[in-house]
């Protein structure tokens, strides 16, 4: 996994041409108590005493690009790390699937072509955040997450609290640390009344250029208790401040025995 990381790191800083903009530190940092035990009482909030293995989700779906504005449905199938989502609209169907490959991260995006075009791995550092429960699982099951509290403050019209996620690689110094942590920050914005998520965001970036950030945000609404646990049911994605992706579920089911099988099924 070493060289993997290393080898990821390297090619990463080839494509981004400098890692200047992005801060640096020479001392080892520490996660915040605070922050740390309010994201693991989300991560309650949500599941309460289920342990949720899958999900399968089915709705909606609006997709913005542009003046092409099209309407259909979505399906969403997913494990902790692995999912797919589908989108059948009116000129065709896109699919996003991501499935790491022994340890590393990998996915891939099928569009109105048929055909399968690999996702940059510096596109690949952060959970898409699609399904809260394992969005917010997989950062508290790593041992290498550092978060930090920002407090309250005001976003998008609400009161929330603020965490910091990012990763650290301890293997790497320099640029290359420097680049992979920002390229995994993340923050969390949590309801203070429920501690359940309400936005995620973090930033995307061109195939070709790990340093250009392209600001991404998804939002969480219309919460319904489901098998015991919380599921939003409306999820929305927005970049640059734009509205790209609208999903309104109407039916999810929880722990029906989904497979990495039938994820990376095409």
């Amino acid at each position: 996994m070493r060289i993997k990381v290393l080898a990821f790191a390297a090619s990463l800083l080839l494509i981004s041409n400098s890692s200047a903009g992005i801060p640096q530190s020479s001392t080892t940092p520490t996660s915040s108590p605070q922050a740390a035990t309010l994201l693991a009482q989300s991560a309650k909030a949500l599941t309460g005493a289920t342990a949720v293995n899958d999900a399968t989700l089915a709705g909606t779906a609006e997709w913005i690009a542009g003046s092409d504005d099209e309407a259909g449905t979505v399906s969403y199938k997913g494990v902790s790390g692995p999912y797919r989502l589908d989108m059948t609209l009116r000129n065709g169907t896109r699919s996003e699937i991501v499935s790491p490959v022994s340890g590393a991260p990998a996915g891939h995006w099928i569009g109105l072509d048929g055909i399968s075009h690999p996702m940059a791995d510096h596109n690949l550092m952060v959970d898409a955040g699609w399904f809260p429960a394992f969005t917010l699982g997989n950062l508290l099951s790593s041992a290498t997450t550092i978060l930090s509290y920002l407090g309250q403050e005001t976003r998008n019209n609400s009161q929330v609290i603020h965490i910091i996620a990012s990763q650290q690689f301890p293997q790497l110094s320099g640029d290359p640390a420097a680049l992979m942590q920002h390229l995994s920050q993340v923050d969390i914005y949590l309801d203070p009344s429920t501690l359940l998520p309400v936005c995620y965001v973090y930033n995307s970036h061109p195939d070709n250029d790990a340093r250009l950030d392209i600001p991404t945000e998804i939002r969480y609404s219309n919460y319904q208790k489901i098998g015991g646990a919380q599921v939003p049911l409306r999820v929305q994605k927005s970049m640059n401040g734009s509205t790209v992706l609208d999903l309104q579920f109407q039916s999810a089911a929880l722990n029906t025995g989904i497979s990495v099988a039938q994820i990376n099924a095409q």
